[in-house]
C-alpha cells in the first residue's frame, strides 16, 4: 500500500521520477563520467541511490548502484569501553583521505549523539547509522524498548542529517527459530536485539508492522533506508540457509513498499560465505529484491584467520562486486577481536579500495583502468613521485620504497630497489628497446 502523507516528498527518487536532474545527480554523473540523464534514470528505477539527507549541508554526494563504480563504506564508532569524538574524528579523516565513499557511525554507549553530530559536521561523505543502537542506550534492558522510542530516535537522527540508516525491518518473528540453532547463531547486533524483543513480547517486529511510519520520516528528510540483514551468516556453516533467505525475501517485499513511497532503498548482504556461493547470493538478491543496490559485508570466505579478516573478506568482496554488489562494507584485521584502531582502519580501507577497484576494472567501468595505466607508465619511466601519488596509499608506498635503499642517494636513481641497478629488468628492457630502435 502506498504511503500517503500531507508533506510533499523531497527524495531524490521522487524528483528523478518527475524528470528532474538534481544538483546531487549532476555531481554523481560528473564523478562517474556518465550523463546526468543516466543517473536520473537509474535513480528513478531504484537501481541507484544517492544518500543525501536535506539537512547534511557539507555533503559531496555519492551514487550507489551496480551501474556505476563500486563504493566502499568504512565503519567507525566507539564503545562504552573506549569512546571519544576526537578518536573517531581521526578515523574519519583517515578513511576519507584514503578514499572511503561512505561512513557509518556505529558508536554504542552514552555519547552516541554527541559523536554523531561531531562526525556529521566534518563528514562530506554520506554518513549512516543504526538507530536501534541509540534507542537501546535509553533503556535498562532490550525488552524495555518501545516502538515510540525507536521511531523517536529515527526521527531525531533524520533531523540531525543522517543520510542512510540500517533498520532490521525484515527480520520477522517466524524467522527467529530458523536461526537460533545455527553454529554461530544470530551475529548481527541489531538483529539479535530485535529477535530478543520479539521473543520476550510475543509480538511481531515493530519496524515491520509500523513500516509506513518509518517511510513517512524518510520521505520528509530524504533518508535512504539500508535494509539490514539481521540474520546474516556469521560462520561458513550458516551461509545460504533458510533463515538468511527467508529474511532476504521479506526485504524484497519492503523494497517495493519503499519505492511506492518514493523512499530510496538499498539492501544489506551476507557476512561469512564460501567463495563458491557468493555469485549465487548476489543473483538471488537481484531477483528477490528487484534490482535494489546490494551493500555487502565482505563476504568473509574462510573462518580461520582472525587478525587477517581484511584479507579473507577482500577476497570475497572482489567477487561480490564483480557479481553486482554496489557497495562494500569494509572489514578490518581486528574483526571478531575488538574495535579497530587507526592502523586497522587504514588496512581495512586500503584492502577494500583494492577490491572495489579490481571489480571496476573487470566490469569495464568508464575510466576505471586509467589510473593503473598511468602508474605503470610512471613505474616504467622510474618517475617515483608519480608512482607514489597514484597509489591507493601513497604514504605506505613511499615509506617502503625508501626503506629498501641502504644508501639514501640511490632512492631517486633509475632502477628498482628489488633488483638493484645491475639486475633491474625494467632498465634492461629499456636498453633492449633503445637498441632495437637504433637498428630500425
Amino acid at each position: 500500500m502506498t504511503v500517503s502523507s500531507p508533506v510533499k516528498p523531497v527524495t531524490q527518487l521522487y524528483r528523478a521520477r518527475q524528470g528532474e536532474i538534481t544538483p546531487q545527480m549532476a555531481r554523481v554523473a560528473e564523478k562517474e563520467h556518465v550523463t546526468g540523464a543516466f543517473i536520473r534514470d537509474e535513480v528513478a528505477q531504484g537501481r541507484l541511490v544517492i544518500p543525501a539527507n536535506i539537512g547534511h549541508g557539507n555533503l559531496d554526494p555519492a551514487g550507489i548502484g551496480e551501474g556505476v563504480t563500486c563504493k566502499i563504506n568504512t565503519n567507525i564508532g566507539g564503545s562504552p569501553i573506549r569512546s571519544s569524538a576526537e578518536e573517531e574524528l581521526r578515523k574519519l579523516e583517515l578513511a576519507l583521505a584514503l578514499g572511503s565513499d561512505a561512513v557509518m557511525d556505529l558508536t554504542v554507549g552514552p555519547y552516541i549523539r554527541d559523536i554523531r553530530r561531531t562526525l556529521l559536521s566534518r563528514c562530506p561523505a554520506p554518513l549512516g547509522t543504526v538507530p536501534v543502537y541509540e534507542a537501546i542506550e535509553q533503556v535498562d534492558n532490550p525488552e524495555d524498548l518501545t516502538p515510540d522510542l525507536i521511531f523517536s530516535v529515527i526521527e531525531n537522527q533524520a533531523k540531525d542529517g543522517v543520510d542512510f540508516m540500517t533498520v532490521h525491518a525484515g527480520l520477522l518473528r517466524a524467522h527467529v527459530p530458523m536461526a537460533v540453532n545455527r553454529l554461530a547463531g544470530i551475529v548481527s547486533r541489531g538483529g539479535s536485539l530485535m529477535a530478543r524483543w520479539m521473543v520476550c513480547h510475543h509480538k511481531e517486529n515493530p519496524l515491520y508492522t509500523d513500516f509506513d511510519r518509518l517511510l513517512d520520516i524518510c520521505r520528509r528528510y530524504d533518508v535512504t533506508l539500508s535494509l539490514g540483514d539481521g540474520l546474516r551468516p556469521g560462520a561458513l556453516a550458516d551461509a545460504s540457509d533458510e533463515a538468511q533467505f527467508a529474511e532476504l525475501k521479506t526485504l524484497g517485499e519492503l523494497v517495493l513498499r519503499c519505492r511506492e513511497a518514493d523512499v530510496q532503498v538499498m539492501v544489506e548482504g551476507p557476512g561469512h560465505v564460501p567463495f563458491d556461493q557468493i555469485a549465487m547470493n548476489m543473483q538471488k538478491e537481484k531477483e528477490w529484491c528487484h534490482g535494489a543496490p546490494f551493500y555487502i559485508l565482505g563476504p568473509i570466505v574462510t573462518d580461520i584467520a582472525p587478525g587477517y579478516d581484511h584479507i579473507t573478506s577482500a577476497i570475497g568482496a572482489t567477487m561480490g562486486a564483480f557479481s553486482g554488489a554496489a557497495m562494500l562494507c569494509y572489514v578490518t584485521p581486528r574483526e571478531h577481536l575488538g574495535l579497530p584502531n587507526l592502523e586497522d582502519v587504514r588496512q581495512g580501507v586500503v584492502a577494500y579500495k583494492i577490491a572495489a577497484h579490481a571489480a571496476d576494472v573487470a566490469r569495464h567501468r568508464p575510466g576505471a583502468r586509467d589510473r593503473d595505466d598511468r602508474l605503470s607508465a610512471a613505474r616504467a619511466a622510474f618517475r617515483w613521485d608519480d608512482v607514489f601519488n597514484l597509489s591507493i596509499d601513497p604514504q605506505r608506498a613511499r615509506m617502503m620504497h625508501e626503506e629498501s635503499h641502504v644508501r639514501k642517494e640511490d632512492i631517486r636513481k633509475e632502477f628498482c630497489s628489488m633488483c638493484g641497478e645491475k639486475h633491474c629488468a625494467v632498465k634492461m628492457s629499456r636498453s633492449v628497446r633503445e637498441r632495437l630502435k637504433d637498428e630500425g
